[in-house]
């Protein structure tokens, strides 16, 4: 088993055999370099997961049932965020229709309160002025007033006509929200059951996964070759790093010890060097966190790897320069590919619990030259926020 698994990486080792050490290469020139980074980081995580699932089934079914999963919760968030959405839009067309329905009903009163000035006045009010000429300065200032009403009468009548008009683009308007929303709501039915199913799915493959793994031994060897996964990725990844110039946006990683921030809020559940259950030791720290919560890069770097690996679920590694890699395991989402810079505090990941977890949290790793070392002591607080 071991042999048929170390038989591609040593294929993979000489494709990817370190060259002499660099100099700042040419722009076009770092570009190809990049280009030829991705091509041999995809045919490492190609190889390493054809291998990991040749040797474990249950593992490949695992890995279908986790992305169908991943994939339903994201199109049913999509549809819940739309939903809200065109909701909000709809309650302020609703309130903006009401604000137009009082305005038309003040200005239709106002419009009939003139009109009932200038019936008590009359309608030949305004010739009797000119005929009786008394007071010229009087008639004046009646046929000026007399002009004022004119005009408030004309703009009023067009302002009802404006509101009219907008309460009738606004009715429309809302008819259609209405019909979006049926419609989505129709879609999120559909997407709640694709998730139940889904959820059924990778249900029964934990169950089948435990039934396979009855004893200590089972689950250790499960653990083992998991970890031998775990192993060789790296291994390769380091290989093929040191054929390339560091990240761009590479920062003294080495300097950085005591003033890492944590990569996800939660709780710490296990940290390096304790026992697990099965009789190893963990090589970083757990972190219990809520579904979905931002995963942040601890440092500026480049990721390396952004897939599903037996053990860890969803993946991302990012390489800082200097010989270090953080490794951020169970994701739910993935948001970088691999060969994309990140920043620090940049979220490369949501939180879940890919990788056969029984609740959503965050296994955090950090390896200097491929060997894992305590990330306790790098973190600037001691737990993160809660």
């Amino acid at each position: 088993m071991r042999c048929r698994y170390l038989a591609p990486m040593m294929l993979l080792a000489g494709m990817l055999a370190p060259a002499a050490p660099f100099a700042a290469p040419e722009p076009g020139k770092a570009e190809a370099e990049l280009r030829s980074l991705r091509e041999k980081i995809d045919r490492i995580s190609q190889q390493v997961g054809r291998d990991a699932l040749e040797r474990d089934r249950l593992s490949g079914d695992l890995r279908a049932a986790e992305l169908s999963l991943g994939q339903a919760r994201g199109e049913l968030g999509r549809a819940n965020r739309e939903y809200a959405d065109r909701s909000t839009r709809r309650a302020s067309l609703s309130q903006s229709r009401a604000q137009q329905q009082q305005a038309l009903t003040s200005e239709r009163a106002a419009l009939a309160a003139q009109l009932r000035v200038a019936y008590v006045i009359g309608s030949q009010e305004p010739l009797k002025l000119l005929l009786n000429q008394q007071d010229p300065l009087h008639s004046d200032r009646l046929f000026a007033y007399y002009g004022y009403f004119g005009r408030a009468r004309a703009e009023q009548i067009a302002q009802i006509q404006q509101h009219v008009q907008h309460l009738d683009e606004l009715d429309v308007e809302l008819a259609q929200q209405q019909s979006a929303l049926a419609t989505l709501k129709a879609a999120q039915q559909q997407q709640l059951q694709q998730l139940e199913h889904a959820r059924h799915d990778r249900q029964q493959v934990l169950a089948s996964l435990t039934a396979a793994a009855r004893t200590r031994e089972q689950s250790l060897a499960r653990l083992k070759s998991q970890q031998a996964d775990l192993e060789g990725l790296l291994r390769e990844l380091n290989r093929s790093l040191k054929s390339v110039a560091p990240p761009d946006n590479a920062t003294a990683f080495g300097r950085s010890r005591g003033q890492l921030p944590w990569p996800v809020d939660g709780r710490v559940t296990a940290r390096f060097g304790e026992r697990r259950a099965s009789g190893v030791n963990w090589e970083g720290v757990v972190i219990a966190a809520e579904r979905d919560a931002p995963v942040r890069a601890v440092s500026a770097g480049r990721v390396v790897y952004a897939d599903w690996l037996p053990g860890l679920g969803l993946l991302v590694i990012v390489d800082h320069g200097e010989g270090y890699l953080s490794l951020y395991g169970h994701n739910d989402r993935l948001l970088k590919a691999a060969g994309e810079p990140v920043s620090a505090g940049e979220p490369i990941a949501a939180a879940g619990d890919t990788g056969g977890r029984a609740s959503p949290e965050l296994y955090f790793e950090i390896r200097r030259g491929g060997k894992p070392v305590d990330p306790g002591p790098w973190f600037k607080a001691h737990s993160p926020a809660p």
